[in-house]
């Protein structure tokens, strides 16, 4: 994958469990539990369809453990395989909270995630 991904705005009601779709299946080695990561993603809120993040609008990828990342990421992105694009749907209990200082806090973020690597 080697272009920014455009997030269609999703119809109806926020899901309030985490839904994960493979857009793209990789065939590279495969993300852990608690592993590292190589990413290249896109945020965009639920309702609005308005982008709050993207590492491509920063013109590199991201590498990070992913025990450190928001529980949707930590539940969504093991057994994906690098090379693959996969998107999430993270209700806010699985992002970052239901209410609070951040903020993103109350929202259903929506990501597209390309794997790039794994270590």
């Amino acid at each position: 994958m080697s272009t920014k991904p455009e997030i269609e705005v999703l119809e109806g009601p926020a899901p309030t469990e985490l839904v994960i779709t493979d857009v793209i299946v990789g065939e590279g080695a495969e993300a852990v539990p608690g592993g590292r990561v190589d990413v290249h993603y896109v945020g965009v809120d639920y309702k609005t369809g308005e982008q709050f993040d993207a590492s491509w609008d920063r013109g590199e990828s991201i590498a990070f453990p992913l025990n450190g990342l928001i529980a949707g990421w930590q539940e969504g992105i093991p057994g994906m395989r690098v090379g693959g694009r996969r998107q999430l749907v993270i209700p806010p209990r699985m992002a970052y909270g239901e209410s609070g200082g951040h903020r993103l806090a109350g929202r259903t973020l929506v990501f597209v995630i390309d794997l790039i690597d794994v270590g």
